[in-house]
């Protein structure tokens, strides 16, 4: 087994594309960024989300009545186009990276969206940006999706930052099955495996653990 994710662990081509296209299937602007995001990097693309876990985003954003969104890799910004659009039009999506090449991949997507003025890119790493921002638990979503090995670092800072009830979605926390196979001890598969460990003691959040693209964890927090 790789210590490399694939996306939506267990499901076949065709067990997948039947649960993509009853669900919410990607419109021709995400599809079309999804296409350009492989032909640009070719095999670092698999880092982007799956289609179902953005129409998830989308969905989560919306269903807590999200306005301040936070997002922790940014990637080609699928996912912060999918956040962005369960923000209402005055809403306000941070979004953490430290790539401009890949990043300015998705802008003019954004702008396509007509989403672009409700995302705030800023080119740092995360841990700085989440140190500069007020602890007034303003917040109400946040995505980690970035430095493995920094996941608990996130989710500490995130908490001071999500209001009660604030949601965190966390990405690959199933890392391809990795999480469970002795054999594999690379850095991030024990970091993501540390992380699952303290989360599913860490009393400051409501969790739960879905099996969908290569493992989310919701975390509500108290």
């Amino acid at each position: 087994m790789s210590d490399q994710p694939i996306k939506s662990l267990g499901l076949s081509p065709e067990l997948h594309a039947y649960l993509v296209e009853h669900g919410t299937p990607p419109d021709e602007i995400l599809a079309e960024l999804a296409r350009v995001t492989r032909e640009r990097i070719g095999g670092l693309s698999i880092m982007q989300i799956p289609p179902e876990e953005g129409a998830l985003l989308t969905f989560l954003a919306r269903l807590i009545g999200a306005r301040r969104a936070i997002e922790l890799g940014t990637f080609t910004g699928y996912s912060a186009l999918c956040i962005a659009r369960g923000l209402p039009p005055d809403g306000l999506l941070i979004c953490c990276d430290v790539s401009r090449e890949w990043t300015d991949i998705g802008r003019p997507f954004w702008r396509r969206a007509g989403v672009e003025d409700r995302i705030d890119l800023r080119l740092a790493p995360a841990l700085e940006t989440l140190a500069s921002l007020p602890a007034d638990r303003s917040f109400d979503l946040a995505f980690i999706d970035a430095v493995k090995t920094e996941y608990w670092s996130y989710l500490e800072r995130l908490h001071g930052l999500l209001r009660p009830g604030g949601l965190v979605v966390v990405d690959n926390v199933l890392w391809s099955g990795a999480v469970v196979d002795a054999a594999q001890q690379g850095a991030d598969t024990q970091a993501i495996r540390a992380f699952n460990e303290r989360v599913a003691r860490d009393e400051r959040f409501d969790r739960v653990m879905l099996g969908v693209g290569d493992g989310l964890t919701l975390l509500r927090v108290r």
